[in-house]
């Protein structure tokens, strides 16, 4: 297959401006820009016959030719002339061609692939001619875009069941009809080009590939549009896309505008055209049909209604062009310029993705600053796998035959990317790549994540990258034919719309130390950048994993190389990322697997510290590295880092010595007593699991009692949950206790789901009308909302409900707004339950509340989590939503609320009786905004806390500066430091005075008996998981030389001479008191640059950075739930919060002692420290001091968080693990915690120009803390 780019020139191609995009850009940054409607619509109510389509010229043609609209152009020119006109004094500003079905492979159906460029053109210059009629007429100008439809065939989809493989078309192919169809286009006078209704993104990008040759080699630029086609509510095209894949594969091309058309209708369309404007940078087109089909496939949706609709679009700040599609008129396009008239167009983000490399298979995929390690699948390469080499030399492709699975395989044990390589000397390697893709593509399973095309031969590359409508990536090209080689590869890979791996290879041949990898990716680097017009984020370098342990000692520093060279090129070159082949380091060891999966975990966990991105590895058989058994590590280790001459002999005995065992845990329980319904309630109530298996089956063989498993659940169980629920109402039961109940009853239920599955299935059979009586008192989803990662309270608040009789639908963590709505109508919810513990879910919320009110949804809302608030959820979010919106406290207070907005005799006095006790605080809410007083910013800086910095004792210099990270430590020596008072807060056990801190609870005489039940549970699975190491701790601490300006921290370089030209590595920004204090007070107005001393004090001083987090919480916790074991799920989450906790304060205590080393005589106890007794603080972004939780991202990028530790940042930068803490260390004996409370628009306004950030930005992350309504 010969290489579809023959044009031996390279350039920055999409990149460049045309002066008509400019003219376009100018316009829409203006106002809202129309489009026309659809051009089948106004031809059908012409009624035109056979004889019309064919003219006078095609008489005599051979095949009917009616319902080819696109021949009117040549045939009934006056027709389509006075359709465009009309749709252009109707106020559209662009007018489509008349060319839908402009290809040759589509005018083949017709057999006139002949007339194709004929057709384009005479299309185009009919609408040119319409347009410049009505600009002198109107004085208006007007523009012509050319459309570039789907054609009649897929690159993604087969035409046969039986062949997924098989396509009736190839890229090639269409390439050549899509450069005939523009070349009409644009010799007819075409503005723009227009490639719409993409039901396939394959095919689209073959139409962007022969615009971008055509514009390369002998036409100007023009703008280009692309608008694909999502199918139906499934939010995906034809061929399975997201949207959000469907921008990232294309935005190669870089649209002037990107969006929407046809298939739905505006009101369908929303949320997918809000999906598209949140994933570009673009201008976005919205051209919606007129609502959906009615049976007869016509369209009846009036202009008015569809008007409206795309005016609420405006109005939302959601379009720059509009339009109407299938069934739409001059009339609707006359009404959608009058409602649009007056909005504003849509703002694009400036950069949405900066720092981010873009994949896309089925689904985006993104890897951000703050992503994991990526793992690229290698065992679909028939160079690394003889199993899969055999199956593909065999032809055996499909699932059944194993091929195909192990891809799938791949994916399910972790794989992100899927690498596919066919470079065997036996295989015709580009038809062999062709084919696996084609099968790919058909399976949705492994479609979903994106390929690396993997050869070395560029046409196999090619012949993979002509298969896939995601964005791959291309591993690889390099220098080593020469830069005029190189730059062409790239030049078509960019056109292709991948990312690229450059090997560090060049004309001298492979680079193997540390100077020459740096300087052949930094000469490539510069290229890519500088001469193709390649995004940095779009280049991935492989600086070549070589071989280690071969016995030559030219090869021992192999692995330190890789790893030296991986970070200078991560400090050196901005955006690119590093990836390697891992298998190649232990190739010398081959058939030895344990020893290979030891090297490959010990080599990428100093790899990946030093910014080592991604790898191809054999996902799922990569160990975690401190299970490595610890002799085996020291070995792989001293072989890695070159430290022993005889590592390989002595890993080569290891592996004759290695030797397995495992042990077995029995367990013994002695309970019975009671008939069968008195022994389930028992168990019920105190959770007690051995036998209610045998004991649902005693009852089930009692047919005449139980006829049904139904009737099991509603008798004996149901009513041994009551009884919970009462004890538990009443407080005679408490929280830990309801958990363990929850899972008796999850396991009696589980084990009777089968037989009631096939007594439905037996019923249905009988009778088509048999419906199952529901036995719950309503349906509750539940869902912490995106961008968080907390769930403790949540899970409580599900258990409690379940043991309350409803059915509860847990969607899990970081669950975006369109998965909750989807899933509560799909399950008929009566209540949706939202759940978050950091402040930027406040705005998810919000966000929900909103959605839920557009979409005319009417399900009681339950708002709840660390941050929520009665008076937040009164204030921003009750307003948003007029069905009822309810603060839950805690979970004791969700089954009264559930029950009473359920209840149809109390539902509606209890939503009135809510409503005014919001309109109440709202009141007092505003109210108190107006009675606050605050001082100006200047005046509360002036107030500030002033050090007499001269006088004092100079700031203690760290025992070393820049970071040290602890890898594993020992969670054992932070059991005294734990603060046991939250524990008992999250199982909702409150002693009374003086009973109620921690260890005085276990007097109390209401829960003190069950507070020290759950503590003695908590040791035990607290020291389980200690000694087998089931979480592990894993932290950073940092110093640096550090001065305030004003309100801000400037961080320097270690031990650097600081002065006010001197540049900062980075600057903390600070927030101060403005809320006037009693004027009887002296006390300052507190910001945490007031601890530090100013730079022009000429006292040099310093701040430090930390973060600790508890890893494997969530994977225990799972397995607990898995198990049905709702209690321990949730006492591992809470122990690990309470051990990250510990981990910072015992943390702290070192820094101060030891590390730092400003309070080395410090001998307080655990106590103290929880009573804040010592000298300095360690404050937290997103918490008083500082509640400005984009502070973290400094954090993260100054310290190396993410590498050196793995704790991760969330989009809305909740850490990861959840079990996490962190924040900034301050030594000065006067720095005390304080809260920055409530601040004016003047500091906002000055923070935002300080940070760069919009103040709409601001107010966002800001919210809880403005003393002023940012609505209004």
């Amino acid at each position: 297959m010969a290489p579809t780019n023959l044009v031996r020139q390279f350039s920055s191609g999409a990149g460049c401006r045309c002066p008509l995009e400019s003219e376009l850009q100018i316009v829409l940054q203006q106002r809202i820009m129309v489009l026309d409607g659809g051009m089948g619509t106004m031809i059908q109510q012409h009624n035109l016959e056979e004889k019309d389509f064919r003219g006078d010229e095609f008489k005599e043609h051979p095949l009917p030719l009616k319902g080819n609209n696109d021949l009117l152009s040549i045939t009934q020119p006056d027709i389509i002339y006075k359709i465009h006109k009309e749709y252009l004094l109707a106020g559209a500003d662009i007018i489509e061609t008349n060319t839908f079905s402009g290809t040759s492979t589509a005018q083949a159906d017709y057999g006139l692939e002949h007339m194709a460029y004929r057709l384009n053109r005479a299309s185009a210059e009919l609408a040119r001619k319409a347009a410049e009629d009505v600009t002198k007429q109107t004085g208006c100008k007007r523009y012509v875009a050319g459309a570039v439809g789907p054609t009649n065939k897929t690159l993604s989809v087969s035409p046969s069941v039986e062949r997924p493989d098989f396509r009736n078309i190839t890229f090639d192919a269409l390439v050549e009809a899509y450069t005939e169809q523009v070349r009409g286009l644009l010799d007819g006078g075409a503005d723009i080009l227009l490639v719409e209704t993409i039901f396939d993104t394959a095919n689209a990008k073959a139409a962007l590939f022969a615009i971008d040759l055509l514009f390369e080699k002998s036409y100007e630029r023009k703008p280009v549009f692309i608008s694909g086609t999502i199918v139906d509510r499934s939010g995906r095209t034809l061929s399975g896309q997201t949207g959000e894949a469907f921008v990232v594969s294309v935005s190669h091309a870089k649209p002037l505008c990107i969006g929407l058309n046809c298939a739905l209708g505006a009101t369908e369309m929303r949320p997918f055209i809000e999906a598209i404007g949140k994933s570009t940078t673009a201008f976005v087109i919205c051209y919606p049909n007129a609502g959906l089909p009615n049976t007869f496939g016509g369209y009846d949706e009036t202009p008015q209604v569809t008007a409206s609709k795309l005016k609420e679009f405006a109005m939302d700040g959601l379009v720059n062009i509009v339009g109407g599609c299938c069934g739409t008129t001059p009339g609707h396009i006359r009404a959608i310029a009058e409602a649009v008239k007056h909005c504003q167009p849509r703002v694009p983000a400036a950069d949405i993705n900066q720092d981010n490399l873009l994949l896309s298979g089925l689904e985006p995929f993104r890897i951000g600053p703050y992503t994991n390690f990526v793992n690229i699948g290698e065992r679909c390469n028939v160079a690394g796998s003889r199993k899969f080499a055999k199956l593909i030399m065999a032809g055996n492709y499909e699932v059944k035959q194993e091929a195909l699975s192990i891809a799938k395989a791949q994916v399910e044990l972790g794989a992100q990317v899927l690498d596919i390589n066919m470079d065997e000397g036996m295989l015709e390697g580009p038809s062999a790549m062709a084919r696996f893709c084609n099968f790919v593509t058909s399976e949705p399973d492994i479609a979903r994540v994106p390929l690396c095309i993997d050869s070395s031969n560029f046409s196999v590359i090619e012949a993979g990258l002509k298969c896939c409508q995601g964005k791959c990536i291309v591993n690889s090209i390099s220098l080593k034919e020469g830069e005029e080689e190189f730059l062409l590869r790239a030049a078509t890979v960019q056109r292709y719309g991948a990312a690229v791996v450059v090997m560090a290879f060049d004309e001298e041949g492979q680079a193997t130390d540390t100077d020459r990898k740096v300087e052949i990716c930094t000469r490539a680097y510069r290229l890519l950048v500088s001469k193709v017009g390649f995004d940095p984020n779009d280049i991935i370098f492989d600086p070549n994993i070589l071989t280690i342990g071969t016995g030559m000692e030219e090869h021992s520093n192999y692995a330190i190389n890789f790893i030296r060279a991986t970070k200078v090129i991560k400090e050196t070159l901005p955006g690119a990322r590093v990836s390697g082949g891992l298998s190649n380091l232990s190739f010398s060891f081959r058939g030895m697997e344990a020893i290979r999966e030891a090297m490959h975990g010990a080599f990428l966990y100093h790899a990946i510290k030093d910014g080592m991105d991604m790898g191809i590895v054999n996902a799922g058989n990569l160990p975690v590295y401190d299970d490595i058994d610890k002799q085996l590590l020291l070995l792989c280790e001293n072989l890695i880092w070159n430290r022993d001459t005889d590592a390989t002999e002595k890993l080569l005995a290891y592996a004759q010595n290695i030797v397995k065992g495992g042990t077995k845990v029995v367990q013994t329980d002695e309970w019975r007593e009671g008939s069968v319904e008195e022994r389930l309630e028992y168990a019920l109530i105190k959770g007690i699991e051995k036998y209610v298996v045998d004991d649902v089956e005693e009852c089930r063989a009692q047919v005449d009692r139980y006829t049904r498993p139904l009737h099991i659940i509603e008798g004996p169980l149901m009513n041994g949950m009551k009884v919970v629920g009462d004890l538990f109402g009443a407080g005679k039961m408490f929280l830990p206790q309801v958990i363990k109940s929850a899972r008796v009853m999850k396991k009696a239920v589980g084990y009777l789901i089968p037989f009631m599955e096939k007594e439905r299935e037996e019923m249905m059979a009988l009778s088509a009308s048999t419906e199952e009586v529901d036995p719950y008192q309503g349906t509750i989803v539940l869902a912490t909302v995106k961008g968080d990662v907390h769930d403790i309270g949540k899970n409580i608040v599900g258990v409690v409900l379940g043991c309350n009789n409803y059915r509860v639908i847990d969607l899990g963590v970081m669950a975006p707004c369109d998965k909750i709505l989807k899933e509560a109508i799909k399950q008929k919810a009566d209540i949706i339950g939202l759940s978050g513990l950091i402040t930027p879910s406040l705005d998810e919320m919000i966000y929900v509340a909103k959605e839920m009110e557009r979409l005319g949804i009417t399900t009681p809302l339950l708002i709840g989590g660390a941050t929520t608030s009665k008076t937040h959820t009164a204030v921003k979010i009750a307003p948003r939503y007029t069905s009822p919106v309810v603060h839950v406290l805690d979970a004791s207070r969700s089954v009264v609320v559930c029950s009473q907005l359920l209840d149809e005799a109390m539902r509606e006095e209890y939503f009135e009786d809510l409503k005014e006790e919001y309109e109440e605080i709202r009141q007092e809410h505003y109210d108190s905004l107006k009675d606050r007083r605050y001082l100006s910013l200047t005046q509360a800086r002036e107030k500030a806390l002033h050090i007499d910095w001269c006088t004092l004792p100079r700031p203690v210099h760290p025992q070393f500066l820049g970071t040290r990270v602890f890898e594993w430590y020992d969670l054992s020596s932070l059991v005294d430091f734990i603060d046991w008072k939250p524990f008992f807060d999250v199982w909702q056990l409150r002693g009374k005075y003086p009973n109620r801190g921690y260890p005085k609870i276990f007097h109390d005489k209401t829960v003190g008996l069950e507070a020290q039940r759950v503590f003695d549970d908590a040791q035990l699975l607290l020291n389980q998981m200690i000694d087998s190491g089931s979480l592990k701790g894993r932290g950073l601490v940092g110093f640096w030389r550090a001065q305030s300006d004003a309100d801000d921290i400037n961080v320097y370089k270690d031990y650097v001479m600081v002065d006010r030209d001197t540049k900062p590595l980075a600057t903390f920004y600070g927030l101060r008191q403005q809320m006037e204090k009693d004027s009887s007070s002296s006390e300052p107005y507190l910001c945490v640059s007031d601890f530090v001393a100013p730079i022009d004090s000429g006292v040099p001083d310093y701040v430090g950075v930390f973060a600790v987090g508890v890893f494997g919480a969530e994977e225990l916790s799972q397995h607990f739930l898995a198990q049905g074991d709702d209690y321990s799920s949730i006492m591992v989450k809470a122990l690990a919060d309470r051990l990250a906790e510990a981990f910072a304060e015992e943390l702290h205590a070192r820094v101060r002692k030891e590390l730092w080393g400003y309070s080395s005589d410090e001998a307080l106890q655990a106590s103290d420290l929880h009573r804040v007794r010592y000298l300095g603080i360690r404050p937290a972004a997103g918490y008083p001091s500082q509640p400005d939780h984009t502070e973290k991202t400094t954090m993260w990028s100054l310290a190396g968080i993410k590498e050196k530790t793995g704790i991760c940042l969330t989009e809305s930068l909740a850490m990861t693990p959840a079990a996490s803490v962190s924040g900034l260390y301050f030594s000065n004996p006067q720095a005390s915690y304080f809260a920055v409370g409530k601040i004016t628009k003047e500091q906002v306004d000055d923070y935002s120009r300080r940070k760069e950030m919009s103040v709409e930005e601001v107010e966002k992350w800001l919210a809880p803390i403005l003393g002023y309504d940012s609505d209004a």
